[in-house]
């Protein structure tokens, strides 16, 4: 399993709809890329210049909305994970 360092998060990215609402099968190439997921670890936090650290604003199983182009891509096994500074988490999905 991955541990993020830091203010890093892992994310698992949640899958496109594979069809569109009239009933057209997306290729992948056509599939605009996911920028939400589910959070599956959370590093310790920043640390600010006197030392301190910052707790993490997210939890591990929140759903959250990351920026587009955000993050590092790292595959284990046959799952796909998204690195991203917490920065880059736009908002938590509340259900």
């Amino acid at each position: 399993m991955l541990k993020p360092l830091g203010n890093r998060v892992i994310i698992q990215k949640s899958e496109q709809e594979q069809t569109t609402k009239s009933g057209i099968v997306l290729t992948d190439s056509a599939k605009e890329k996911s920028n939400e997921g589910t959070i599956i670890a959370v590093g310790a936090g920043r640390i600010l210049k006197d030392g301190s650290r910052v707790a993490p604003e997210v939890n591990e199983g929140d759903k959250v909305v990351f920026q587009q182009y955000a993050g590092t891509e790292v595959k284990r096994g046959d799952e796909t994970y998204l690195i991203v500074n917490e920065e880059d988490i736009l908002a938590i999905i509340e259900s």
